[in-house]
């Protein structure tokens, strides 16, 4: 097949890259389906964004908000302001070398944490679930970036 590439060697040889990477296409997955769930939420409930869209689903009187929809933007909107410092973090936090079981800890809570955030915000589930879940999965994210800052500052 040829030459091994860098990526490759980073993928196959770094396993906590690899654990980040597994988790990371999880999310990006799960912020998909969070998409898909409001077009589906604003077909059922003929709340369009768009005049066209209302246009082409029975009229401008659908040009509107709707709660439920406004809740899953609103839970896409939050899966973005903390899934993408994620990634970030979590990439570099990678490359400097960490324990593999420390690394996956990380990735496993936030994960999990953003999880229940997600079911918490679209079920409407009792208080304060979603704010713990949040809390919770910032936990690994600073802890992540306290580390990628301690590794660097000698460089600095």
């Amino acid at each position: 097949l040829g030459a091994v590439v860098p990526y490759q060697t980073i993928m196959l040889e770094n396993e906590a890259f690899s654990c980040f990477v597994f988790y990371s296409v999880l999310l990006v997955i799960k912020m998909y389906i969070i998409a898909i769930i409001t077009g589906q939420v604003r077909l059922r409930k003929k709340a369009f964004a768009n005049p066209e869209d209302a246009q082409r689903h029975g009229g401008v009187q659908y040009y509107r908000e709707d709660p439920d929809v406004e809740r899953c933007r609103r839970a896409h909107r939050n899966d973005m302001e903390n899934i993408f410092p994620f990634l970030f973090l979590g990439a570099v936090y990678s490359l400097i070398g960490p324990s593999l079981a420390v690394a996956r800890a990380h990735f496993l809570v936030f994960f999990l944490f953003r999880m229940l955030h997600t079911v918490a915000y679209l079920c409407v589930l009792r208080a304060p679930t979603r704010s713990l879940a949040y809390v919770v999965a910032q936990v690994p994210c600073v802890s992540m970036a306290v580390q990628v800052l301690a590794a660097v500052a000698s460089s600095w």
